[in-house]
Formats: C-alpha cells, structure tokens, sequence
C-alpha cells in the first residue's frame, strides 16, 4: 500500500484500524476496578500459598525430623521463590497475549 505517497489513504486506513480496535473491544468483557482487584488477588494468592504450604510443611518436619537446620525457614523461603516465579510467568504469559492481541489490532 502506498501509505507514503496518499496522506489521505494512509488517515483512512489508521481510521479503519481504530475503529475494528474499537468493535472488538467493544464486544469484549470491561476490566472493571474489580476484575483488576480479582487479578491482583490471584497473582497474591499464587505466590502466598506456597510460601504457606512450605512454612506449615516445614513446621511439620521440624516437629517430626529435629535436627541442627531450620526446615520451616528453608521451605518457606523455597515456597516464596516457588510462587515468584509462578507469578511472574503468569503475568509474563498475559502480557504476551496483551501484546498479540494489540499487534492483530494493528495489522
């Protein structure tokens, strides 16, 4: 297309763009204040379960297994590494899809 040459063509071709950008979101669900609470809470959630899980599984051990190391500071420690990383592909993953969704919009 000779976007370059025709001022005019490429102003129409950007306007046509916005506005198939605009029915779709149109047709798609609102984030709301709310759905964006609801995601910070999942992405919360999914890095204090595991750092839970491992403080209550080295408690246990600790209970159980006595010895010279602190199971409880490890596994917490390793359950807090476990859910950072879960997030952060979980966000890494939605942006992507973000980004692809933008990209379509634009071609």
């Amino acid at each position: 297309m000779a976007e370059g040459k025709d001022p005019g063509r490429a102003f129409s071709h950007q306007l046509r763009r916005k506005v198939a950008r605009k029915r779709r979101a149109q047709g798609q669900p609102t984030r709301t204040l709310w759905a964006g609470l609801g995601m910070m809470g999942l992405v919360g959630w999914s890095v204090a379960l595991p750092t839970l899980l491992g403080a209550a599984l080295g408690l246990w051990l600790d209970a159980h297994y006595p010895g010279g190391r602190s199971w409880t500071l490890a596994l917490l420690v390793a359950g807090l590494l476990l859910g950072c990383v879960n997030a952060w592909h979980w966000l890494a993953k939605e942006e992507r899809e973000i980004r692809k969704q933008e990209q379509d919009d634009d071609e």
